[in-house]
């Protein structure tokens, strides 16, 4: 089976990134052929920095190798080094709805936040993820919840492609959420989305953070004013800490439920801020071995590449004749 996901390289990674999506990633090593994409021509669709740009790859280059993703069991490549997915983009936009398009929460969200442009990649944003997958016949997308409806968009324009052109030619993906922490909150509003841009500092954790750094910040970490160890309604933020917990535990929230009933806010936050900094713990220490030699990232990156031309190509070969681009297969 081939696994397919793509993350984007701008910002530092926090625990909502790591548990929805990286930490999927490396697990998915064991249940099939896993292809991962660094997708640097996402990154643009917003105001940005092109050194900044580069630097933040190899941070996530260098980040998801500690994080356990092996180049050698895997295909880790940059996005804009396989050029078959920008032809396929062009190509898909032409089974891709408009209307669909702009119903899209993302674009809205961040359009919204928008104070100059508002660039057209923005709202292009998902036919672009749909070719990244579609471009590898990718069976499987390991995602965080905010994906959702882009994955679902992208299962439609594989539907309306074969419909219109010939079944079989694009695999319809399924798309697989964490089952514990797909959504991390902000441990300071925590009814939005732990966001490496919305919110205060105080309000995410970083996979690069010191223990000390982890500990501040969880022991501040909002609650309310009740008690009890336990989710419910106005318990967001309790709620929030008890998934973080049981996911970094690899366990459930009805057994942290259970084992911290009785026990108050103070000595569950300790709790789950010791457990975490453990979790990040050896990450951390890995990355700082390899983030400094750029050299061996890129040849990384570089291998990744040429492998994830050879799976791409055939793919982007038959949609391109079943569309009658180009010269018919054989003549």
């Amino acid at each position: 089976m081939r696994i397919f996901s793509g993350i984007q390289p701008t910002g530092r990674k926090h625990l909502g990134n790591y548990i929805g999506a990286i930490s999927q990633y490396v697990d998915s090593q064991d249940r099939g052929d896993g292809i991962f994409c660094i997708v640097d021509l996402h990154a643009i669709s917003v105001p940005y920095d092109p050194a900044e740009l580069r630097e933040r790859l190899h941070d996530t280059t260098a980040l998801l190798i500690a994080a356990g993703l092996d180049p050698e069991r895997c295909i880790l490549f940059r996005q804009s080094d396989v050029r078959e997915h920008s032809e396929l983009t062009w190509l898909l936009s032409a089974v891709t709805a408009h209307g669909d398009l702009n119903r899209m929460t993302q674009f809205k969200e961040k359009s919204g936040r928008q104070r100059e442009l508002v660039s057209a990649a923005l709202f292009f944003y998902p036919v672009l993820m749909a070719a990244d997958v579609l471009a590898h016949r990718a069976a499987e997308v390991p995602v965080g919840e905010d994906q959702r409806q882009h994955m679902e968009l992208t299962r439609e324009i594989a539907r309306r492609f074969n419909e219109r052109f010939g079944d079989g030619i694009l695999v319809e993906p399924d798309y697989r959420l964490p089952p514990v922490g797909a959504r991390i909150m902000d441990l300071q509003n925590p009814t939005a989305k732990m966001s490496t841009t919305a919110g205060a500092d105080a309000g995410r954790i970083y996979v690069l953070d010191e223990p000390d750094r982890i500990m501040k910040k969880l022991k501040s970490a909002v609650t309310d004013s009740g008690s009890g160890v336990h989710r419910g309604e106005g318990k967001d933020g309790i709620a929030n800490l008890i998934e973080i917990l049981a996911a970094v535990r690899s366990s459930t929230p009805d057994e942290v439920e259970r084992e911290f009933e009785g026990s108050g806010y103070g000595d569950f936050k300790l709790a789950v801020a010791e457990a975490v900094a453990e979790y990040l713990a050896p990450v951390r220490e890995r990355y700082e071995d390899l983030r400094p030699d750029t050299d061996a990232l890129e040849t990384i990156l570089a291998a990744g590449a040429e492998r994830a031309r050879a799976s791409a190509e055939p793919v982007l070969a038959d949609v391109r004749d079943a569309m009658g681009i180009g010269p018919a297969t054989g003549s």
